[in-house]
């Protein structure tokens, strides 16, 4: 069955709007949250996004998140219903790895929720 592209934005403006706190993490974080990055000085937390829909093509981009991060490799975000603790809505991988990164640093991330 093939959706419209007025189907598909209604259902990722739903999948949205389950949770606008984005989490990083080191690996796949599956249907659990798993892997999500800890530590740091600043420490890591979680990030509020705002999404923006309307463009009904099926995907609703999320506002650039900044996250402190301590030395490691992150591959994936999720969106949580909660700054901590929460439900675990799901995830994605970045559209590149950041790589092993040396140290402390900030990774910059764009979410985005698409229906295909």
């Amino acid at each position: 069955m093939a959706f419209t592209n007025e189907t598909k934005e209604v259902a990722a403006l739903a999948a949205a709007g389950r949770g606008d706190w984005i989490s990083l993490h080191t690996g796949d974080p599956g249907t659990t949250g798993a892997n999500e990055a800890t530590g740091g000085s600043p420490a890591y937390a979680r990030k509020q996004t705002v999404w923006s829909g309307g463009s009904s093509d099926g995907s609703v981009p999320g506002s650039v998140v900044a996250f402190d991060v301590p030395a490691g490799e992150y591959t994936h975000i999720g969106v949580w219903t909660a700054s901590t603790a929460g439900t675990f809505v799901g995830g994605f991988a970045l559209a590149s790895s950041t790589g092993e990164l040396p140290g402390q640093t900030t990774v910059n991330a764009t979410p985005a929720i698409t229906v295909g």
